[in-house]
């Protein structure tokens, strides 16, 4: 790992132990899960080169699943996240299997289809309690010893899954499998003229970006004891896109940075009912025009070291 990365993981590791004591828990709690959630995205679309306009089928049943095991199963919170993240995964290799068939615009397209599927699934499902969704969910006892209801405890667990959940992808980034997922983001047939598999690399980082994305819906679950339409929903989807491309596209920090912005701006400007779509959208267009690469990107241009 280079040093510059070293030193922005032990900042990170920092800011984010000391966030609780001077911001809401719950509103840090909240970007953890989306900032798991965007470099999950990232990881298929800045290293895969996948557009996918599906993920929130991955990041809302997992949230489901993982909302009912707590509340109806009464698994503890750590099982019932991982039976969520099981979900994600299971759906990524079925969904995968198919999409990866085609490409381009059209792969994006066959993702967005099955997505939709899964959101009507959702509304018809039984377990899913409809526009209700699956509320009160109890956080329970981490492996039965440690209560979850204590905001400070979650918190630090939270935590530890995104930090999990961030070194995971930068090992699988810049691992041999990564590297010949750029070389195949790059030039595919030339990838298959030098004999590598490509489907089944596209498989499998389809299925690590799902499974990695499920994680986060399904702790976001727990966090905020619901689960709901909203997060299977296309506009999720469009949102993970937003935070990705904001903060930078094929960094390994960008869609971090990205999601907090976002997240931020919903937060604060909540009072401001429709506007704040319409704020997204003009900042996005000014992100766009200024920072072709996103945030990051560009700081990484300037600084001339990969973020």
């Amino acid at each position: 790992m280079p040093r510059h990365h070293v030193l922005i993981f032990a900042g990170l590791l920092a800011l984010i132990l000391v966030a609780p004591f001077f911001l809401y828990p719950i509103f840090v709690m909240k970007i953890l899960c989306f900032a798991l959630f965007a470099s999950a995205f990232n990881l298929l679309l800045g290293y895969g080169g996948l557009l996918s306009f599906g993920h929130a089928a991955f990041f809302g049943m997992a949230s489901y699943v993982s909302a009912h095991a707590a509340k109806v199963w009464g698994l503890t919170p750590e099982l019932a996240i991982l039976s969520g993240t099981a979900i994600a995964a299971l759906l990524g290799l079925v969904i995968g299997a198919l999409a990866i068939r085609r490409q381009g615009i059209y792969f994006a397209m066959v993702t967005l289809a099955f997505a939709q599927m899964v959101f009507f699934f959702s509304v018809q499902a039984p377990f899913t309690g409809g526009e209700d969704g699956i509320q009160a969910v109890p956080r329970g006892y981490l492996f039965g010893l440690f209560s979850l209801s204590d905001q400070l405890t979650l918190y630090f667990v939270v935590a530890a899954i995104f930090f999990f959940g961030v070194l995971l992808i930068y090992r699988i980034i810049h691992s041999p499998f990564g590297q010949v997922l750029k070389a195949i983001r790059e030039n595919e047939p030339r990838a298959i003229s030098l004999g590598y598999k490509v489907n089944r690399y596209k498989l499998g980082v389809f299925m690590l970006s799902a499974t990695l994305a499920g994680l986060a819906g399904a702790t976001k679950a727990i966090v905020f004891q619901l689960a709901s339409l909203t997060d299977v929903y296309w506009t999720m989807s469009g949102e993970v896109v937003l935070m990705t491309l904001l903060g930078g596209m094929g960094t390994v920090f960008g869609p971090m940075v990205g999601a907090a912005i976002i997240v931020t701006m919903q937060n604060y400007l909540a009072t401001a009912g429709d506007w704040v779509t319409i704020i997204q959208g003009t900042i996005f267009v000014v992100a766009v025009l200024l920072f072709r690469e996103g945030i990051v990107g560009v700081l990484s241009k300037w600084l001339r070291k990969p973020l």
